[in-house]
């Protein structure tokens, strides 16, 4: 009878070092996903009901925790799934490693560490919250939700665009208008033989019966400048939720129907240099 034929040697240490590495693949994965879906079923939930319930009148709140929440666990449940794979010793004591990890963090993670710190700074300014209009130097728009990274603002054209917070918290945002209301401001020029008061209270009349204009505040109108060659009149009205609007149709419609009015009234806008030249020309028949 013929023994039995071992493996080679060579093929044994490397079946076992496979196995090792399935296995602390598998315990790592194992651990990982153990606690990133109790995390998300159980924890994340449970949280956001905690902070939407105390912080009902500030959605940013809400979604910020639910962001970092979520970037916490992802952290927590990969640092179990290596303690689950065996190798949490090795993370422990090894200052080489923890040093090569801080220093690849440090390189790789400057903007990232630098998006969370400006998001957690704009969450915690009470100026600065979901369904706020604000403007700074890149756009304008109403504040959809802050994430990690960026924040989400949708725009008068009702685009969605991603903002990095590294942005937002260098520039000067603009938010004088309200959460709820967005004031339009339209400027017009009348010849100055004009009667300016007139032209103010059609003008008035005009932002007054406008249908998006809101009656509190009132509409009003003013004369902002005595320029070279026209006097500058200017209507102020507020709209509500600029994100449900259209912002290029209001402001257009309301310039052609202020162009219309002005017609109607035989009011004069100004003349596009400081000489209006008038008169008529005759054409007759030479012929006798």
């Amino acid at each position: 009878m013929f023994g039995q034929i071992s493996p080679p040697r060579w093929l044994t240490d490397v079946l076992a070092a496979y196995e090792q590495v399935f296995s602390e693949l598998f315990w790592f994965v194992v651990g990982f996903v153990v606690i990133y879906l109790f995390g998300q079923v159980f924890l994340v939930p449970f949280v956001t009901r905690v902070v939407r319930s105390r912080n009902r009148n500030n959605p940013t709140i809400e979604t910020a925790t639910k962001t970092y929440l979520r970037v916490v666990l992802i952290g927590f449940a990969t640092l179990t799934g290596i303690i689950a794979a065996g190798y949490g010793r090795v993370l422990s004591e090894s200052a080489v490693i923890i040093a090569a990890i801080t220093f690849a963090l440090g390189i790789a993670g400057q903007q990232v560490f630098g998006s969370l710190i400006s998001g957690i700074f704009l969450v915690a300014d009470p100026d600065f919250n979901v369904g706020d209009w604000i403007e700074w130097s890149g756009g304008r728009g109403t504040i959809e939700e802050v994430d990690f990274r960026v924040t989400r603002v949708r725009t008068p054209n009702n685009e969605s665009i991603s903002v990095p917070n590294t942005e937002l918290t260098k520039s000067a945002i603009n938010r004088p208008y309200g959460r709820n209301r967005y004031r339009v401001t339209e400027q017009v020029y009348v010849a100055y033989y004009e009667d300016t008061e007139r032209a103010l209270m059609e003008l008035q009349q005009l932002a007054t019966d406008y249908e998006p204009a809101l009656d509190d505040p009132a509409p009003n109108t003013r004369i902002v400048d005595l320029g070279e060659n026209a006097i500058t009149v200017q209507a102020e009205f507020w709209i509500g939720d600029p994100s449900n609007t259209d912002m290029r149709i209001v402001r257009s419609d309301f310039r052609r129907l202020m162009k219309r009015r002005f017609d109607e009234e035989g009011i004069t806008l100004a003349p596009p240099s400081a000489q209006l030249l008038s008169g008529e020309i005759a054409v007759t028949d030479g012929r006798r």
